[in-house]
């Protein structure tokens, strides 16, 4: 089960007791997202995460959204390999050149799909019905790090050519944008997400 705050309020095991990731899981994870480049920008910022705690990531957001122009996939597209090299210098981001080259590839991607009108919110949703799957997990030990679904969604998005969007990867970003609840039966989020 989950710990009772001093407050009484119970959130999520996983959770630490830094503001920022209090603020985030409240706020934001598990909230569904419909917006393109909302759901882009997740998208990205998850891969950033790949063998790195959530929270690094997250402390490290507001440096990547000036980097990335807000994560504005046509700004994005139209970096150089000069342009990663400086990048590669900036301390307030995750400084992994594949992981960097894997935004600018998938900023390409997401245009490549709006070009063949494919809109990213629709595809994204398609893989859960257009609707939140809902969990019941009483404990974190319960969640899985992946499942067909989310193996699923990682083979579409990596057909489309997309980069650090393994199974495992998509099922964190479902989470996140609210695609499944996640919230642990007991907290205080459940009613909100």
């Amino acid at each position: 089960m989950s710990e009772k705050e001093s407050n009484g309020n119970v959130r999520c095991q996983w959770l630490t007791k830094d503001p920022i990731y209090i603020t985030y899981h409240d706020e934001e994870w598990g909230k569904p997202e419909y917006d393109n480049l909302r759901l882009f920008e997740i998208l990205c910022l998850e891969g950033q995460q790949a063998g790195l705690s959530w929270l690094t990531v997250l402390k490290k957001r507001e440096n990547y959204r000036k980097v990335f122009y807000n994560f504005n996939p046509y700004k994005i597209s139209k970096l150089t390999h000069d342009d990663v090299k400086i990048i590669l210098t900036n301390t307030g981001i995750i400084r992994h050149k594949s992981k960097i080259e894997a935004i600018i590839n998938n900023a390409k991607c997401y245009i490549k799909m709006e070009n063949n009108s494919e809109n990213f919110s629709d595809f994204i949703w398609s893989f859960v019905n257009n609707k939140p799957k809902v969990n019941y997990w009483h404990n974190i030990k319960e969640i899985p790090n992946d499942t067909e679904t989310s193996l699923a969604l990682s083979i579409a998005l990596k057909k489309r050519g997309f980069k650090f969007v393994g199974s495992t990867i998509c099922y964190a970003f479902m989470q996140a944008c609210g695609l499944v609840n996640d919230h642990v039966i007991d907290c205080v989020c459940r009613r909100k997400a």
